[in-house]
């Protein structure tokens, strides 16, 4: 009898989930999602849990579970944002654990039997050990799958990105035997854009961010600025397909006019 309650809830959300999704067909949706995961040390901490690394684990389990709605969805792209450069000053003994559990999540979403196409974006050199060499060979053997491509940003800073990119833009020009004058002299936007971590996802049409926080924290800086944001204030871990089927509402019921 104490399950009845439970059981009947998750029914009538299951009914208003699919009204919600089939209210939703034929309307605007995003290409490009980026999504800021966050909360999963006070979802931790709110579920009783001693140890924070519990909820970095569920968040991980999340992260697939996301992607696996972002394709029903017919989104073309996502960027999950799991590490920034500026958490990389964390502890040893905070740091090391939350970056096993990503090097966990990245296999666990580039695994054979997942048809995304996987990239690992940011600072990956400044990463301890060899995580960079775990994250990039997990990524590289999902090398032209399906049609959902994901950008995992580990140690990852949105000003960073943008110094990066210039400095790419540079150095390429200078290896073809050019003169760097004459790229101050016609430098354009499409120059850092054509440099950045994700070439392809140079705009964003699409930020969402859990934990009720309601700032960017320096991710995807340079991509975001036409880009429609949505808070949301359940931590990542607790982030349901409901929650995900109000935003792409909350994002076709908006005027996109790109600063015109």
């Amino acid at each position: 009898m104490k399950l009845l309650p439970l059981f009947l809830r998750r029914q009538m959300e299951a009914v208003y989930e699919r009204r919600l999704a089939s209210t939703l067909e034929g309307l605007p949706r995003p290409k490009h999602v980026g999504i800021m995961l966050d909360g999963n040390r006070r979802w931790a901490r709110q579920a009783g849990h001693e140890d924070v690394r519990e909820g970095y684990r569920a968040g991980g389990a999340k992260a697939a579970e996301f992607l696996g709605w972002c394709t029903a969805a017919g989104i073309e792209h996502v960027t999950l944002f799991m590490l920034s450069d500026d958490n990389l000053g964390r502890p040893a003994e905070q740091l090391g654990p939350l970056i096993e559990i990503i090097e966990e999540t990245v296999r666990n979403i580039a695994a054979e039997d997942c048809p995304w196409e996987v990239q690992v974006i940011g600072s990956l050199d400044l990463l301890p050990g060899d995580s960079a060499r775990v994250l990039k060979e997990a990524a590289a053997a999902t090398a032209g799958r399906g049609r959902l491509k994901v950008d995992v940003a580990v140690g990852y800073g949105g000003r960073r990105e943008i110094v990066d990119a210039v400095k790419s833009a540079f150095e390429q020009h200078i290896a073809a035997g050019g003169d760097p004058v004459d790229l101050i002299e016609r430098f354009d936007v499409e120059d850092i854009s054509r440099h950045l971590y994700s070439p392809t996802a140079d705009r964003t049409d699409f930020i969402i961010r859990t934990s009720g926080e309601q700032r960017l924290s320096g991710f995807l800086l340079w991509q975001s600025a036409y880009a429609e944001m949505h808070w949301v204030d359940c931590y990542w871990p607790a982030f349901r397909r409901v929650d995900f089927l109000r935003a792409l509402r909350s994002y076709a019921g908006r005027e996109r006019r790109f600063g015109k």
